[in-house]
């Protein structure tokens, strides 16, 4: 396993050659505003892809409605492109109809959480193989700013111009609480780790859940006076912890140093187990019947 995974790095091409094998020219130039982190979200996908060696025809990309899910459309490869909220049970469809395709879902958190809750946390339950990697910017980007499933109280936003007054939605928590064996959460200011990880979600024989916390400039920043571009990045470096600290300081830290995690996000990946996934419980039912 070592030696192949050396090879794998050697043989590993350039960020242009990744360009020219996986995206698609005639899609470009992206929609995408300035400073936003959805790009990023694209090239860690498109990085843990090739490292993994995801065969191309077997692979399937769907997404909802919302910023992150137009990322499909630049990809070579099948894709559906479904309705609002509804690419997790597209997604369910796809994969049991054929479960050796490679089924890969981008969403955000208002598609996910909002509308499309219900076929979340039941996909979840379900252990579905397959990988969602969820955008979180807090916010209703692409339809004018307003309050999202995972907006922060007192943030501000359209619907929300005195402060946001309901409690958020932790999508990763959600994740982990309904059934879904893989699950992590990272930014996007730094490739390694969301590389990695999203590699090992799609090596994970389940339901694989990615929550990507990514700025939002034009709607959530500018709203809530985040300052310049990169202000806003390093306010999410200001705001995660990873996990293995947080535990470590929630077992051993100072009082002082607990109250601040009240104010600090755990990154890295929070839940992993084996268990078996809807496909496999299906291949057992029928070739129980056909016995």
């Amino acid at each position: 396993m070592e030696e192949e995974e050396e090879k794998r790095k050697v043989e590993m091409i350039s960020a242009a050659e990744i360009r020219d094998k996986y995206l698609r020219d005639e899609m470009m130039p992206h929609i995408f505003c300035t400073g936003c982190g959805i790009g990023n979200v694209l090239d860690y996908t498109l990085w843990a892809m090739e490292k993994e060696g995801l065969d191309m025809d077997k692979t399937v990309f769907l997404s909802g409605i919302g910023c992150s899910s137009r990322l499909p459309g630049y990809i070579d490869v099948d894709s559906l492109h479904t309705t609002h909220g509804r690419a997790l049970a597209f997604a369910t469809g796809v994969k049991i109809t054929n479960p050796e395709l490679n089924v890969i879902v981008f969403t955000g958190d208002g598609d996910c959480m909002g509308i499309g809750g219900n076929h979340f946390i039941h996909a979840c339950r379900r252990n579905i193989d397959m990988t969602v990697i969820a955008v979180n910017n807090y916010i209703y980007g692409m339809t004018g700013g307003q309050v999202a499933p995972t907006t922060p109280e007192g943030d501000y936003a359209t619907t929300a111009p005195h402060g946001n007054i309901e409690p958020p939605f932790n999508m990763s928590e959600m994740a982990v609480s309904s059934g879904a064996t893989y699950v992590a959460r990272w930014g996007v200011k730094r490739p390694t780790q969301p590389i990695n990880s999203i590699q090992e979600a799609l090596q994970n024989k389940g339901m694989s859940f990615i929550e990507m916390m990514s700025p939002c400039t034009t709607a959530y920043s500018r709203q809530n006076r985040m300052g310049a571009i990169e202000e806003f990045w390093d306010w999410y470096d200001d705001k995660t912890i990873l996990a293995e600290e947080y535990e470590r300081i929630e077992q051993y830290g100072t009082e002082e140093e607990k109250e601040e995690l009240e104010e600090r996000i755990k990154i890295g990946v929070l839940h992993q187990e084996e268990k078996e996934s809807l496909s496999e419980r299906l291949q057992a039912l029928i070739e129980e019947v056909h016995v």
